[in-house]
């Protein structure tokens, strides 16, 4: 009835992965299992390989191994007088336990006879995770969900199965991480399955840590050059963290490690190639290689995808922000939506004021759930799906306009929210912008205008609100300020140019139309001239550096494509387009000139064409057309990226032109349509545009 472990001194030694092996009726090498899992994986709640004599669990814990049928289940014998009272009783446990063998054979409950309902384990043990409940069930914003919370851990519980549980009845938090004993005594975290089969195993990262001299300077260039623009973390309490830690990184713990390597590896980030030479002394390359391994190996060590710290989703943030022009989008998309999905389980939807939880607690949920919202949505645009979290599915209430000093943790009333410039202007007047922008209705220029006088209205609401509470308190002297100033009033002129931009794909926009979205496209380029010419923004240049502006892409190709027919404008007008064209490819000369895939290409034949129209008045050819006339005679197989073939092919129909040999030159894309040549393409044609720059972000532009 009993298996006790074997005395054999070769099967004590056998590795965890090794199974003993039996001769089959066949004569071949089969392993031989028991039909239940051993006492001690049973105590332990850990999944039992049912191995005979011994189970590789207790192997690899040097565990002692007992396997014993469970007993059977007697049906108590009901006297006459109780019977027919138990009767419905009977029927709702053969009906569980019906389902519980369907769950069983169908692999969602373990094959575990002492898991039963009457177990007084977690309930979690019981139903499987992947099956619904009324949490998805329930379309509207529940305010009945319950927050367990407890040593920097959360996790939110809006199910019908945990509304009437009291607080002392939830699940342990810390069972989220649980521990297993390896072959040396050790304590060791269960790899969870997507991580372990997706990325890999856990690592020492020892080796990987800077020095303590480096890590602060590290520190240092993130609180300068990216923080003010992400503000998913509290600079005092960090830095204490930091200046402990760093000096003996042995004693981290598995979430600090993850926060520390995803400020390492944004702060090479943000830093040019000569401060990682003068700082570290070491190439930019070599660095962000080595910092992105540890950061992404940190977050797999520390179990990222069943955490409830928040310092791990904080750090999950800094890393996608970080590296978003380095995946692919799509693969960029998929990781987003972990984050978003990590949010949720920690309850960031709910706001911690309706929660009850403390004023620190409250403002760090706001300021990370309020970076996961537009790292959802940068995602999604890039590839063209929806988003993640949709209207009306959190109340999470936006961070107050605070300094880092103004919060604490242990405080224990809410701090008044400041009047002017703090530490959280730039994130707060960006939300503000978004969400006026969701509200007018403005996903995309192939949306279909509301009432003009109500879009009106609500981009004049934006513009009192971000004005009067952010811009109005800005120091054009302080980086800061300037790009919070040129941000959102960007973002306000691109609204503007968003209601007349579907007139285009209509073929109803009149002249004054057409020249109000010419000068609203002319304000947009300023705004890129300006931020990438202002000195002090060179510590944002990470940001700086692309087409950051909203509305730059259709700023640019609408500007060109009014100088190829440029009757209604005047010669001084003229000129001042043409300079800022100049100087556009200038600040961008590797976005729009060695980078160039199909997005690029396109405005580049553009910008040749309408410069025969600007040849005839004789003036100077500036560099940036030499340039590109030059790239026709490139074999676009030597550029570093090529033109995606998928994306040309859809071009075709607007691009009539097709090279006979298949296109050789540079402005051929490499996929037979020919850019040099005329087409029939309508460069005004806003829902080829429009599609153009899709494909281009989800190529990762």
């Amino acid at each position: 009835m009993t298996a006790t472990s074997s005395s054999s001194k070769d099967n004590q030694m056998l590795p965890a992965k090794v199974q003993p092996t039996y001769l089959g009726n066949n004569g071949d090498v089969q392993p031989r299992t028991m039909p239940y899992s051993c006492q001690t994986c049973a105590k332990r709640k850990i999944k039992c390989d049912k191995a005979s004599p011994r189970c590789s669990g207790c192997v690899k814990g040097e565990h002692q191994c007992i396997y014993q049928a469970p007993p059977p289940r007697r049906r108590k014998r009901k006297l006459s007088s109780e019977a027919e009272g138990s009767s419905s009783l009977d029927d709702v446990n053969q009906k569980l336990a019906q389902y519980e063998a369907i769950l069983r054979a169908n692999g969602l409950l373990p094959h575990d006879a002492s898991k039963t309902p009457s177990s007084t384990g977690p309930v979690s043990d019981i139903i499987d995770p992947m099956l619904p409940s009324d949490a998805f069930l329930e379309p509207e914003v529940s305010k009945n969900g319950k927050l367990v919370s407890g040593d920097g851990k959360s996790r939110y519980i809006n199910s019908g199965l945990w509304r009437s549980v009291d607080d002392d009845d939830m699940p342990n938090m810390s069972g989220e991480e649980e521990e297993d004993e390896g072959p040396d005594g050790v304590k060791v975290d269960l790899i969870d399955p997507l991580t372990g089969a997706f990325l890999c195993h856990h690592q020492s990262l020892i080796d990987y840590h800077p020095t303590h001299s480096q890590a602060m300077m590290l520190w240092e260039a993130h609180v300068d050059m990216v923080e003010p623009l992400c503000k998913v973390l509290h600079i005092p309490t960090t830095r204490k963290m930091i200046e402990t830690v760093t000096q003996q990184p042995a004693i981290a713990s598995k979430s600090e490690e993850c926060l520390l390597f995803a400020i390492y590896h944004f702060a090479v980030y943000a830093m040019t190639e000569e401060e990682c030479l003068m700082r570290l002394g070491q190439a930019k390359a070599a660095l962000l290689q080595a910092y992105q391994y540890a950061a992404r190996q940190a977050l797999v060590n520390a179990s990222f995808l069943k955490t409830t710290e928040l310092s791990i989703i904080q750090a999950l943030i800094l890393f996608l922000l970080s590296c978003r022009y380095t995946y692919d989008p799509h693969v960029f998309w998929i990781l987003t939506g972990v984050a978003v999905r990590i949010a949720q389980r920690m309850g960031l939807q709910r706001d911690g004021e309706a929660l009850g939880l403390p004023p620190f607690d409250t403002q760090m949920r706001r300021r990370v759930f309020y970076q996961v919202i537009p790292l959802d949505g940068m995602s999604s645009r890039m590839t063209g799906t929806g988003i993640g979290i949709t209207q009306g599915s959190w109340d999470t209430k936006p961070p107050l306009n605070l300094n880092d000093d103004d919060i604490w943790p242990g405080m224990i009333k809410m701090p008044e929210e400041k009047k002017g410039a703090t530490d959280m202007m730039f994130c707060l007047s960006r939300a503000t912008v978004g969400k006026y922008f969701i509200r007018a209705g403005m996903g995309s220029p192939s949306q279909h205008l509301k009432d003009r006088s109500e879009v009106d209205s609500v981009i004049s609401e934006t513009e009192d609100e971000v004005e009067n509470g952010y811009i109005r308190y800005c120091d054009i002297v302080n980086p800061l300020h300037f790009l919070t100033m040129v941000s959102t009033r960007s973002a306000i002129t691109n609204m503007r140019m968003r209601i007349i931009l579907p007139k285009y794909q209509w073929k109803t926009a009149t002249n004054p139309e057409k020249r109000e979205f010419f000068f609203l496209a002319q304000r947009i380029l300023d705004t890129d001239i300006a931020a990438c010419s202002h000195s002090s923004l060179r510590k944002f240049q990470w940001h700086v550096s692309v087409f950051f502006v909203w509305g730059s892409w259709d700023s640019m190709i609408f500007t060109l494509t009014t100088l190829r027919t440029p009757e209604m404008l005047s010669a001084a007008e003229i000129d001042a387009a043409w300079a800022r064209m100049e100087q556009i490819y200038t600040n961008h000369s590797r976005e729009l000139l060695i980078s160039m895939q199909a997005l690029q290409v396109a405005i580049g034949r553009i910008a040749l064409k309408a410069w025969e129209v600007r040849a005839r008045s004789h003036v100077p050819e500036p560099a940036f057309i030499t340039t590109l006339r030059s790239l026709r005679k490139v074999n676009p197989r030597a550029r570093a990226e090529e033109i995606n073939s998928s994306t040309m092919e859809a071009m075709t129909e607007g691009l009539s032109s097709i090279s006979p040999n298949g296109g050789s030159g540079a402005f051929s894309g490499g996929s037979g349509v020919d850019f040099n040549q005329e087409s029939g393409l309508d460069e005004t044609d806003w829902m080829f545009w429009d599609q153009l720059i899709q494909d281009f972000q989800a190529k990762g532009g």
